[in-house]
């Protein structure tokens, strides 16, 4: 009995008391650092606990978060001055102010932190030379005027950096809590602080996390949510069965589950502007040096079959690296549909490009190592490619290794890999939110590629070019296309996701561009009936 009472009080992670959203996730988060994550999963829990000068609004469009307004910007577009609201605290009651956003800023750039996601912030003066520590921490062209006003100098006018400062990396720092905890900052729920709608409760690594409504929030009044729990569950089956006890209200299923939904007023399907690809490490393997290789193994993969049978959850096969939903171009349409990609499933030019290698390498047996996540969907998904790719390329053996999430990411970051199954989200809507990671020695390319003319073209779409709208775009294509033509990485499909959503969740917006989910306006309709999705009966 004592079990059974304990399992069954308010403070259980399947509990529904009051106004509780509960959701399945495939993978915990990797810190509470804004300076320290790349990965979607801690972005997403961002968006809940933290809050920039600006967040998305349904429309992926950036609309005032600490900021009182729009900015006043001047200098021809290079000087942005932000006023913040006076009524912004942190959840220990401290405010929240200019030299937050100053002292985050200078800790993502400085050397010292790490931060593989400083590059986001080089248009900013003197930022680049601040990272590589060819400049100091003062001379960063970001300053707090007053505890309530915020200046900054970009290096040129970026027309898209109202959304920029809506992504995590820009979200303030309580500089008091950073020094008091060093190097366990954002390590668990106790060593941060938060100035969003929510707060951490409770952070159980790889098991759940526990949300609650942030009482000294500014903007505490329209979060009608009391809790989020959040439950790490690598296996989508297990979620399921989740769901149909009422025990949670939110979570992806896999591809053969969908067909058991599919009459269910839960059952939603949304794709997600993330691209999925192989990452082929040239670097470390020296055949995958061989663009003929490269280019056997991209097309060599049947993702049409891919994500009708393995994944059948509204995910789109792909030929190209930048994502479907990103941004458009300067006519209204996708910027995706003007790329011309040579990466196209064709077994018959796979075999091709496989025998120009062979020739070249002098030799005709291959073996590689594809790493995945440790996931029964992540298994399911290698074992698909490993067939194609064996049967297509009669010679490569590919064998499988399942990592945990963090453990895949850290292989990547230090080159530490072969091939890995790796995928990449928008952080801001512009082509150059994919295509920049791809440059030489950044921190996310890890492939060993790199290519000067490619970086030539960013650095001119990224400068010169910026206020030239169809001659950047010409530029832009010309990048992906030469990208894809080397193919460093072999794009396989653009993430769909199948939910099962509780019909009683009203509210829950889901974004295109950083953190997935915004949950501030979220909140439970009890008078609609979770089976049939319609107002119960009195």
């Amino acid at each position: 009995m004592l079990i059974l009472s304990a399992c069954g009080n308010a403070e259980g992670i399947y509990d529904n008391k009051g106004q509780v959203f509960r959701k399945v996730i495939p993978q915990d988060m990797s810190s509470l650092d804004t300076a320290k994550v790349t990965d979607t999963v801690s972005f997403d829990k961002f968006n809940q606990v933290y809050e920039g000068l600006y967040v998305m609004n349904a429309e992926d469009k950036a609309e005032p978060g600490v900021a009182k307004g729009d900015p006043e910007i001047s200098n021809g577009g290079k000087t942005w001055t932000i006023h913040l609201r006076k009524d912004a605290k942190w959840s220990n009651g401290d405010p929240v102010t200019a030299h937050d956003f100053e002292f985050a800023w200078k800790r993502v750039l400085d050397p010292n932190t790490a931060s593989e996601y400083a590059y986001i912030m080089y248009d900013i003066k003197n930022a680049e030379a601040v990272n590589m520590g060819k400049k100091g921490l003062n001379d960063l062209g970001v300053k707090a005027i007053d505890d309530h006003t915020l200046r900054f100098e970009l290096t040129k006018p970026v027309p898209y950096y109202k959304e920029m400062l809506a992504f995590a990396t820009f979200m303030p720092q309580n500089e008091k809590v950073v020094k008091k905890y060093g190097e366990r900052y954002g390590t668990s729920e106790d060593k941060s602080v938060y100035n969003g709608p929510f707060k951490v409760k409770d952070w159980a690594v790889e098991d759940k996390i526990i949300l609650v409504k942030n009482d000294k929030y500014w903007d505490k009044d329209v979060v009608k949510l009391d809790k989020v729990n959040y439950k790490v569950l690598k296996d989508g089956q297990a979620g399921a069965s989740l769901y149909d006890t009422g025990s949670v209200d939110d979570t992806t299923i896999s591809a053969e589950q969908v067909e058991k939904y599919k009459d269910e007023p839960a059952l939603k399907k949304r794709l997600l502007a993330s691209t999925f690809y192989l990452k082929l490490n040239q670097g470390k393997v020296p055949e995958l040096k061989n663009r003929h290789m490269r280019l056997a193994f991209a097309q060599a993969i049947n993702k049409k079959d891919y994500v009708d049978s393995v994944l059948n959850n509204g995910s789109k096969e792909v030929d190209g690296f930048t994502a479907k939903g990103t941004a458009d171009a300067p006519n209204g349409k996708d910027f995706t549909d003007q790329i011309h990609s040579p990466l196209k499933y064709d077994p018959k030019k796979a075999k091709v490009n496989f025998e120009k290698a062979k020739k070249e390498l002098g030799k005709d047996k291959f073996t590689f190592t594809l790493n995945t996540e440790d996931t029964p969907a992540s298994k399911i998904s290698a074992e698909f490619i490993k067939a194609q790719v064996e049967s297509n390329l009669p010679g490569v053996t590919v064998k499988i290794q399942q990592l945990p999430f963090k453990q895949r990411l850290a292989r990547e970051q230090s080159e530490n890999y072969e091939i890995s199954l790796s995928g990449w989200g928008p952080d801001y809507p512009d082509p150059l939110t994919f295509l920049n990671i791809m440059t030489t020695g950044n921190a996310s390319n890890n492939t060993g590629w790199g290519n000067k003319e490619y970086d030539a073209l960013l650095k001119k779409a990224n400068g010169e070019l910026l206020q030239k709208p169809d001659e950047r775009n010409q530029t832009l294509i010309k990048a992906e296309e030469l990208l894809l033509d080397e193919a460093p990485i072999a794009p396989v499909y653009q993430k769909g996701e199948a939910h099962l959503t509780n019909p009683q969740v009203k509210n829950l917006r889901y974004h295109n561009i950083g953190g997935d989910t915004s949950l501030k306006y979220t909140y439970i309709d009890k008078s609609i009936d979770r089976d049939t999705g319609k107002k119960k009966e009195k």
